[in-house]
């Protein structure tokens, strides 16, 4: 029962995205909004950790094999895709690049900024 109830605070946050996203008229995809909202309510306290870990964790594992779709999704679209493949190699190989360069001087500068305001 319990992991019912935390899969129903996850889903209930997930659809709240999706209201925000219908009502709101930015390119914003609804699990974004989900996502910030549910960090919101547990960075606020309105919502404890422990009231969403077990369900949270077990579907970070099982992460991978949402994947599985999409990858045969494309392989599917491979006549399409065999004119731009190129281009789109390339823009995913330097967006990835980017992210992870950004990703990891945002997280350099956090631990920077803890260990200052520890001392």
């Amino acid at each position: 029962m319990k992991y019912i109830q935390q899969f129903l605070w996850i889903l209930l946050f997930s659809c709240a995205g999706e209201f925000l996203n219908y009502m709101i008229p930015l390119p914003v995809p609804a699990s974004i909004y989900g996502l910030v909202l549910l960090f919101a309510a547990l960075l606020s306290g309105v919502l404890r950790l422990e009231a969403v870990k077990e369900a949270s964790k077990f579907l970070i594992e099982i992460m991978p094999l949402m994947f599985i779709p999409a990858a045969v999704g494309l392989l599917e679209s491979w006549g399409e895709l065999r004119a731009i493949f190129v281009p789109v190699l390339a823009t995913t190989a330097v967006s990835t690049v980017l992210v992870m360069g950004v990703s990891g001087r945002v997280t350099q500068f956090l631990i920077r900024n803890r260990r200052r305001g520890k001392k």
